[in-house]
């Protein structure tokens, strides 16, 4: 009996903590059902919901500014020389540059800008290598952003240039995700900052930075030498690129090497980035090339839960919409909401070619479960899903007619629309566009073609954990 006048504080506490977190609920949802959920879990059973919501119950990465959206005042000069440069540097002006390309470079804050190159690189060792020679060849600086860095072959190799970078007089400034990083050991990162590395993670550090919670990831991987090249796309740092990994095969990834003005975008979406993580600002350089790389227009687009917009999901459906012959699209997570859903079969039903190519072995077993639950809507509407049979299909593509094409880092599901930082190089250029088309149609004729017998043919216990993991796609 003495037990319960000490329960009864304790119990009016949990309680009003969670009213409080679903009045932060209902001010900042943004789908009903996650609403929904989290309002009945908070009152339900706050005991267990109240740590899960302060793990991943917010939406919206407020603390994080982008300086050319929300104003960081320290960033503003800098920013403003940025812009002067900018406005120096060419950009599309082409007759029919549509409406669509225009509303990405508003959601981008970034313009097209044209005289640039990009170049696929297609899986593991010809990507390091290029990325091994454009740090080799960096005469002032090296920026470096990936969401896993590993202590093993490729990391060694990467740690022994910039070591040899630095010795030179070369600046280095390296960034990696804690959550994506953290069988990074502490030494791989001591012996960088004690050969003069600038060292830091996206989300340790002073109390701004403490706000980071687990759900939200910087899941870009960029390379930046000097503002002249960079790169983006789907590679981290690690031996499994390389295909090493017995059970899944030979990892089939792209990424993408930029020239031209357009390197200034990604270098300012680094600079943000590390703004955020470390309160400096490093004296980078803002000039334009003036060399001219080649005649692509070219958009650094960077997403993240700090947005205005939910950037990326727009980024996707904008795409999806305004198709008129083919979208392809190449994730290696396929857990869409209903909006992209829905924004691939009104496509497929007006006629355009839709495929879906996702991998038949994945390094996620329930993401890998939940894509079964869209075959059905997908087959009635004449979408193709295509299981990439060789090894881990990880590459991240969109192409969309003959018109345009985009390598980066988001994937189609729920934490690339709404809670990772993302970054996305758009290319206009009639070359680029064939090469990824080429490129497309080879890794189709190594898939295999999903239909709606694949999961009706299952089991009914199949079936159901299939769609019970679906559920969970704002969690995966």
């Amino acid at each position: 009996m003495t037990d319960i006048p000490l329960l009864l504080p304790a119990l009016a506490i949990v309680y009003s903590l969670a009213i409080f977190c679903v009045y932060r609920v209902l001010l900042s949802y943004r789908t009903a059902q996650g609403a929904i959920a989290w309002i009945a879990a908070l009152l339900g059973f706050p005991f267990l919901a109240l740590p899960l919501f302060v793990l991943f119950g917010r939406n919206r990465f407020s603390g994080y500014v982008k300086a050319r959206r929300l104003g960081d005042q320290s960033l503003n000069h800098l920013l403003a020389d940025f812009e002067q440069q900018a406005a120096a540097i060419p950009k599309t002006d082409r007759e029919g540059f549509s409406d669509e390309l225009r509303v990405l470079t508003a959601l981008a804050k970034q313009p097209f800008t044209t005289g640039n190159r990009c170049d696929l690189l297609k899986d593991g060792k010809d990507i390091f290598d290029a990325l091994f020679d454009a740090m080799e060849d960096a005469r002032e600086y090296i920026l470096l952003e990936f969401y896993i860095v590993r202590s093993d072959r490729v990391g060694q190799r990467i740690k022994s240039i910039l070591k040899r970078k630095l010795a030179d007089g070369v600046q280095v400034y390296f960034l990696y995700d804690d959550i994506g990083s953290f069988q990074l050991p502490r030494r791989y990162l001591t012996e960088l900052a004690q050969a003069g590395a600038q060292v830091s993670s996206f989300g340790n550090g002073n109390v701004r930075r403490r706000r980071l919670q687990m759900n939200f990831r910087n899941h870009r991987k960029l390379l930046v030498c000097d503002g002249r090249v960079g790169f983006v796309g789907g590679i981290n740092l690690g031996d499994e690129y390389l295909g090493t990994d017995i059970d899944q095969g030979p990892w089939r990834d792209t990424h993408c090497r930029v020239t031209g003005p357009a390197v200034l975008g990604l270098q300012l979406a680094w600079l943000e980035d590390w703004n955020w993580a470390n309160d400096t600002l490093p004296s980078l350089n803002w000039q334009a090339p003036e060399e001219d790389a080649g005649d692509q227009d070219v958009l650094i687009l960077p997403t993240g839960p700090a947005d205005p917009f939910e950037t990326c999901t727009l980024f996707f459906l904008n795409c999806i919409n305004n198709a008129r012959k083919r979208i392809w699209i190449t994730s290696p997570y396929f857990v869409p909401d209903f909006q992209v859903v829905n924004a691939l079969q009104l496509a497929a039903l007006r006629g355009v070619d839709v495929r879906i190519i996702i991998p038949e072995k994945s390094d996620h077993r329930l993401i890998r479960l939940a894509a079964y639950s869209y075959l059905v809507q997908a087959s009635r509407a004449g979408i193709g899903i295509y299981r990439y049979q060789p090894g881990f299909m990880h590459q991240k593509l969109v192409l969309v007619d003959d018109r345009y094409a985009a390598v980066g880092t988001a994937n189609l599901d729920n934490r690339s629309m709404r809670l990772n930082f993302e970054i996305t190089a758009l290319s206009t250029g009639s070359r680029f566009v064939q090469q990824v088309h080429v490129m497309l149609s080879e890794d189709l004729k190594a898939c295999r073609q999903m239909t709606e017998r694949d999961y009706r043919d299952r089991s009914l216990a199949f079936r159901l954990t299939c769609r019970a993991v679906r559920l969970l796609a704002p969690l995966l």
